[in-house]
């Protein structure tokens, strides 16, 4: 009975997880760590390399083909800039979250989710127009580098995947539309470029239980697929509002984990 629970908790994490992804349009790592802590009773690391490993298959593809449909795209130079970014920050904060304990990674979480916040409430809104379109298809590399290897890092250190900070970072900083920010960012839930991080934790020994792996990774691809659905059907200023909510519960929840 202790597989099939594990099983079943692990898809709730995983459609959570998955929902929160397509629709806000990051890699499921950063709902997946405050899940599994929640329902599995992980501890921190522990909770982070399941995150990770479990977003090694392309749980994410439907979400993005549900975003390519409507319209959104992504110049391939941009996925070659930040995926180069992603691997080098990946391996480097893999092996740093090894060397801390549970507490310096619970508040480092909140730290970024509420610098992210920040990003977020700072920006303003705008209308596109066809230059600002064709300049922003012709980004710099070095931009796209730096994001790559910060969202790499984040997904190494705390687990969270890194597509938090693809999508605040092109959208906030880069002034790139919101849906395609997102679907940037879930592209990378499709593409491995977490391996190097999930190898070290897997390494560690840093994961739940089989089952749960299995029911996390059903979980995700049909969760992603659903929550890309609703993005698609809502304005960029709503889905700005929902990530900045949903950012604050995960920061609150891993503020309450840290002070325990």
């Amino acid at each position: 009975m202790s597989g099939i629970h594990d099983l079943l908790a692990g898809a709730g994490v995983g459609l959570i997880g998955g929902l929160t992804s397509g629709f806000m349009g990051t890699s499921p790592g950063g709902g997946l760590v405050i899940f599994t802590v929640l329902l599995l009773g992980a501890e921190q690391h522990v909770a982070q390399g399941t995150s990770l490993i479990t977003q090694v298959p392309p749980t994410g593809l439907a979400g993005v083909r549900r975003y390519w449909q409507n319209g959104n795209r992504s110049p391939l130079l941009w996925i070659a800039w930040i995926g180069v970014g992603f691997l080098i920050g990946g391996a480097g904060g893999g092996y740093a979250a090894a060397a801390v304990s549970d507490e310096v990674l619970q508040w480092t979480y909140v730290t970024y989710l509420v610098a992210l916040i920040a990003l977020l409430i700072l920006r303003r809104d705008r209308k596109d127009s066809d230059s600002d379109a064709r300049d922003r298809d012709q980004l710099p590399w070095l931009p796209l580098l730096l994001i790559g290897v910060l969202a790499g890092f984040s997904s190494g250190f705390m687990g969270i995947g890194g597509g938090l900070a693809i999508t605040v970072s092109l959208a906030a900083g880069l002034r790139v539309p919101q849906h395609q920010a997102q679907l940037v960012s879930l592209i990378f839930s499709v593409i491995p470029t977490n391996i190097p991080a999930a190898w070290i934790y897997w390494s560690k020994g840093l994961m739940v239980g089989w089952p749960a792996i299995i029911g996390i990774v059903a979980g995700l691809w049909i969760g992603t697929d659903l929550g890309a659905r609703a993005a698609n059907g809502v304005s960029k200023a709503v889905l700005r509002r929902t990530m900045i909510g949903l950012v604050a519960l995960m920061a609150l929840y891993m503020s309450y984990k840290a002070l325990s």
